[in-house]
């Protein structure tokens, strides 16, 4: 088994976070646009930017930031 490096993590960690950016804005503009807002769709939404907030709590406890990747 190799040894897995932080930075390795840290760089899928943000590269896991602009994914769920990009899903959560995706979906919302999905909803917005739409003319009966289904609550699937809502629901969808609520759960991509609860997953999206939640790796943003986890790369501040771990100190990770976009602009260290640069």
């Amino acid at each position: 088994m190799g040894n897995i490096k932080k930075t390795d993590v840290d760089g899928e960690l943000l590269d896991a976070i602009f994914a769920l950016e990009r899903e959560w804005k995706q979906i919302e503009s999905i909803v917005e646009q739409s003319i009966e807002s289904p609550y699937t769709g809502h629901h969808l939404e609520a759960l991509a930017q609860a997953k999206y907030m939640f790796l943003l709590r986890e790369a501040r406890h771990r100190k990770v930031s976009a602009m260290q990747r640069v």
